[in-house]
């Protein structure tokens, strides 16, 4: 993938030969034709590589899946520290407090994501189009490839959509049949065409390609549908995609140590095992700014922390070996605070991959998250420029690049967009929604790659349990928010609370530690975001939709 996929820049001359079917059957003297390009498998494989950027778009690396940012900070795990406007600056911030209620236009330019993704199914329809028209001269195994290849991409686009908005606009690559003015189609006939879409992928595409790491397989099929189907709430479906996936060789990555854990966030060429897809970047582009954003502001004053984990995420992780929570009573004090060291020490190896803490080794120095320590201290809304400062006393440290030390380079890490942990924690789902065996094994699995201890549970208990291992185990890869839309819980969980961190002044050789008030005021989850509304261009260029009520 890093020498075929990821150069776009090349790869997406070729995908405009398919950007409208004005010209189809036609000869243009300004671009190759149409035909030239469904001649040779080669050219088409161009074509399909174009598609594969949609993979890191709604991805934490990048801003496709909301335009507040990473949306773990419109839950109780992440605090971003600007009130300013901007994404992965304020808007996590106002739409976490969403004071005097959210407008239509406000929530579907932040989570609707639907103009653009209807761009891109839109093209992907188009290639299938001509697949159809054109792809007769190619042998049966290779048309079938790039068909599955393509929807693909279609069933992932759609989830996206589906995972917003129940109910949406289904196109496919009849272009003909395309008018003006079409009506919504229900949940069900989006969610069927989904399954459909992801299944043929799975089914067609092959469990692995030579040399090319990133590349769709029938993994990734199964993967995404598993996925999807738990949007969707098909739990035999999500259950059924996951055990293929389970056949298919992938091992989780070796996690006794913080070290050993982060490797799970390498490429599979690098040898990461537990990787079912993912996208490469290049220092020449694509890239990134994962580090830029997020890294601690002693590495770069102009730079970093941007948003950091809250007290909340941190008490969240477990003791390491023993299981089970520290007491955190001691650091609860708001007004003198106390001068005992935080548990950090004792805590599980995903705590240690995923967030930097007071005294921690990083990148050679030790990290100084408080009142004028080299990364500082900031508190939320004063009024001063945070310059990397954290407002909770903490820095994320999950997927960033401790080698990363050229600021004017960006970053490059591989986006892992499904791993083979989050497939066992989406079969562990499905089968508590179904009653069946198998979640208690699954969780034992997730824990015992980190060293903690399982006991088996049952009823409200066991799905608590999956829970919380989802939060842990996804921290920053883009699904808490999600996953508490469709467990109907965030407009309870969202409401009425604040997320706290800990303030920490140095004293001579010790450290005084606040707890502290980091948003100021309450959040507020309206359960209309439980249906993302349709954006202003649709319903104006549409006459067959209206908007949904509860947003008029």
């Amino acid at each position: 993938m890093k020498k075929k996929i990821a150069h776009i820049a090349l790869l997406s001359a070729t995908v405009a030969l398919a950007g409208c079917n004005d010209w189809l059957d036609m000869n243009p003297t300004d671009k190759v034709s149409e035909k030239i390009v469904w001649s040779d498998p080669t050219y088409v494989t161009q074509y399909v590589n174009g598609f594969y950027p949609y993979i890191s778009r709604y991805g934490s690396f990048e801003t496709g899946d909301s335009q507040v940012g990473l949306t773990e900070g419109l839950t109780e795990t992440l605090k971003f520290g600007s009130a300013t406007p901007g994404t992965n600056v304020g808007f996590a911030n106002i739409i976490a407090f969403a004071e005097g209620g959210l407008a239509a236009p406000t929530a579907a330019f932040h989570f609707g994501a639907w103009d653009d993704t209807y761009t891109r199914i839109r093209r992907v329809n188009e290639f299938l189009y001509g697949l159809k028209k054109y792809g007769t001269n190619f042998d049966g195994p290779t048309r079938t490839r790039f068909e599955a290849e393509a929807r693909f991409f279609r069933g992932f686009l759609y989830f996206q959509l589906l995972k917003r908005t129940p109910e949406v606009i289904l196109y496919d690559e009849d272009l003909l049949a395309i008018t003006e003015n079409k009506a919504l189609s229900t949940a069900e006939q989006g969610w069927d065409m989904v399954e459909e879409d992801l299944s043929f992928a799975a089914k067609n595409l092959p469990p692995k390609w030579d040399g090319e790491a990133g590349r769709v397989t029938s993994g990734a099929g199964y993967a995404m549908l598993s996925r999807a189907m738990l949007y969707a709430e098909r739990w035999q479906s999500a259950k059924d995609a996951a055990e293929e996936v389970f056949k298919l060789g992938y091992e989780l990555m070796p996690g006794k140590t913080a070290e050993e854990y982060a490797k799970a966030f390498t490429s599979m060429s690098d040898g990461n095992t537990e990787s079912i897809l993912e996208y490469n970047y290049l220092v020449g582009g694509p890239n990134h700014s994962w580090d830029q954003l997020f890294m601690p502001g002693g590495d770069n004053t102009t730079m970093g922390g941007r948003a950091t984990p809250t007290q909340e995420m941190v008490e969240s992780y477990e003791l390491a070996s023993t299981g089970g929570h520290p007491d955190w009573t001691p650091w609860h004090d708001t007004t003198a605070g106390t001068t005992e060291t935080p548990p950090y020490e004792q805590l599980e190896p995903r705590f240690h991959a995923s967030i930097l803490y007071n005294g921690c080794e990083w990148k050679g120095r030790t990290l100084e998250p408080f009142v004028n320590g080299t990364d500082g201290y900031a508190v939320f809304d004063d009024g001063s420029a945070l310059n990397g400062r954290t407002t909770t006393g903490y820095y994320l440290r999950k997927m960033l690049d401790e080698e990363y030390t050229d600021y004017s380079k960006a970053c490059t890490q591989p986006w892992i967009a499904i791993r083979l942990a989050e497939v066992i924690l989406n079969h562990a789902e499905a089968c508590y929604r179904l009653n069946a065996d198998g979640a208690n094994a699954d969780l034992r699995r997730i824990r015992e790659r980190v060293g903690l201890p399982y006991t088996d549970k049952s009823g409200e208990a066991l799905m608590e349990a999956i829970r919380q291992e989802r939060k842990i185990e996804l921290y920053c890869e883009g699904h808490l928010y999600w996953d508490m839309r469709r467990w109907r819980l965030a407009h309870t969980a969202y409401t009425g609370m604040r997320v706290h961190g800990l303030k920490i002044e140095k004293q001579g050789a010790s450290f005084v530690y606040t707890y502290v008030d980091c948003d100021r005021q309450d959040r507020l989850f309206e359960e209309k975001l439980y249906r993302i509304p349709l954006p202003e261009t649709e319903l104006s260029n549409n006459a067959a939709v209206k908007q949904f009520p509860e947003w008029l």
